[in-house]
């Protein structure tokens, strides 16, 4: 059957990729990979807010006094600024996803990595800082119900609990 041939929706499932599941070791590999990008995407957020509260800020100035004298090559610059940024965020984020990881807080850091355990579809769990995968939670619990993978390492407590 040609690609003209068949339905939207039969496009739309054959154009997305079955997710990828994660051995342990696969995990660790891809997470060591990626946490540059993961540093790099956090980063790129923390440096963008300000400056999109800046532009922000001069169109609500704007918006209520009708129109100002604004600052254009300053304001360029910033916004300038704050598109590379943004370009880089997409661009990390984009390639972590590429993986088959799955990007749960970027702000602190939690990654996901589909996997099964025991016949169950769960997630291997981690947050930037621990020193590797300890964790696991079933797709349907969140952080606060990871459980340890080994119950003799539990490694350090979960501070969600």
């Amino acid at each position: 059957m040609s690609d003209d041939e068949r339905s939207d929706d039969e496009r739309d499932d054959a154009s997305e990729p079955e997710p990828r599941l994660f051995t342990l070791t696969e995990a660790e590999r891809t997470r060591k990979e990626i946490e540059p990008l993961l540093l790099d995407a956090i980063e790129c957020r923390r440096k963008m807010e300000p400056l999109g509260q800046n532009l922000s800020a001069v169109a609500a100035r704007i918006m209520m006094m009708g129109g100002i004298l604004v600052p254009h090559e300053r304001l360029a610059k910033v916004r300038i600024e704050h598109d590379h940024l943004a370009d880089n965020l997409r661009s990390s984020v984009s390639r972590i996803q590429a993986t088959g990881c799955v990007i749960k807080d970027l702000d602190a850091g939690l990654l996901d990595f589909p996997a099964i355990i025991d016949n169950e579809e769960v997630y291997l769990c981690w947050r930037l800082g621990e020193d590797r995968i300890r964790f696991y939670h079933s797709q349907n619990e969140g952080f606060a119900g990871r459980k340890p993978l080994n119950p003799r390492d539990i490694g350090p407590a979960n501070p969600i609990q």
